[in-house]
């Protein structure tokens, strides 16, 4: 199953996505269930939330990726959705 993970960060968490975001990268690399991912950009085109398509057995899975995703544990995001997502086009 797909699930997308939308991640929205703290206002100006920048840092804090900065100092995290290698951990991050090789989390998503390691982990093996990332079928996509990316940042969102602000207005002035700074990183400022994360969309991450995770390929999952179950919801579990989805959740178990996001509580150890390193952003997460750095307190970056102000708020977290796991939503079932289904592919369409691409």
């Amino acid at each position: 199953m797909l699930i997308a993970l939308v991640g929205r960060d703290k206002p100006g968490a920048l840092n804090i996505r900065l100092e995290n975001r290698e951990a991050h990268v090789n989390h998503i690399k390691s982990s093996g269930i990332v079928a996509q991912a990316g940042p969102f950009l602000d207005e002035k085109g700074d990183m400022c939330g994360s969309l991450v398509i995770l390929d999952v057995e179950d919801m579990a899975q989805a959740q178990d990726w996001a509580d150890n995703d390193p952003y997460a544990k750095a307190g970056l995001f102000e708020t977290v959705s796991l939503t079932q997502w289904n592919k369409v086009i691409g």
